[in-house]
């Protein structure tokens, strides 16, 4: 989708915007590739969209088997509580691919005020801040940090902030996601002063004290504690 949409299917709403699918106002757990899976459906509804033409969204650029789709489905189908055998939101259209069922309608809000971020990251001279929701690393146009060097990924990373916790994942990257001299090996909570590698690019992640959550502004006062030396 080139811009934020929000659109309500049942008690279901998908923001393209924040990269949150809530239901009843619960945000729903969705791997990157099964949120992009329901964006491409939502935006093709009615119209159903080839295993090809899917693939070349979720895996751009890079070959994977048949069952590789067949998996995202399922993940998705899991969380929107849809049946394969008599799908509802998600219809296979068989020997082609799938197609979006449901009635599905555009929303919107009113304007929130802006609000200073509770986070961001620091890269050489640069400020970016971090909001509300998903934002993606790597050499994708899209990306919020666009990161040109050969050894990152088209989306080779995401920092998820939600609920004054910042978490760091891995995408499946090539050649891996590291914080501070450890590669990454799944979701990983950020704190003040985190140093992220992606190649020979290192990004450091500042948080506003009074946004953090008590456990992780106990665990950063530890942390600088253990540097300094002292007990």
């Amino acid at each position: 989708m080139g811009f934020a949409v929000r659109i309500q299917f049942g008690d279901f709403v998908f923001d393209s915007g924040t990269r949150l699918l809530t239901r009843s106002g619960e945000t729903q757990a969705l791997s990157p590739r099964a949120f992009e899976l329901l964006g491409a459906l939502l935006e093709a509804r009615p119209e159903a969209l080839s295993r090809k033409q899917l693939n070349e969204r979720l895996w751009p650029d890079t070959w994977v088997s048949q069952a590789s789709l067949t998996w995202i489905v399922s993940e998705l189908r899991k969380v929107l509580g849809d049946d394969a055998r008599r799908p509802k939101l998600v219809r296979t259209v068989h020997r082609y691919g799938y197609a979006f069922s449901g009635e599905a309608t555009e929303v919107s809000e009113p304007p929130i005020p802006a609000a200073a971020p509770c986070c961001w990251l620091e890269w050489g001279d640069r400020e970016i801040p971090l909001g509300e929701g998903e934002h993606i690393l790597g050499r994708d146009p899209g990306a919020l940090v666009r990161i040109t060097t050969p050894r990152a990924s088209r989306r080779h990373a995401r920092i998820l902030v939600q609920g004054g916790r910042a978490v760091l994942e891995d995408l499946a990257s090539k050649n891996g996601t590291f914080l501070g001299g450890d590669r990454i090996e799944g979701p990983t909570e950020l704190t003040d002063r985190s140093e992220i590698w992606i190649g020979s690019e290192v990004l450091t992640f500042r948080a506003a004290p009074t946004t953090l959550t008590t456990e992780t502004a106990t665990r950063t006062k530890r942390n600088k504690r253990t540097r300094s030396g002292t007990s």
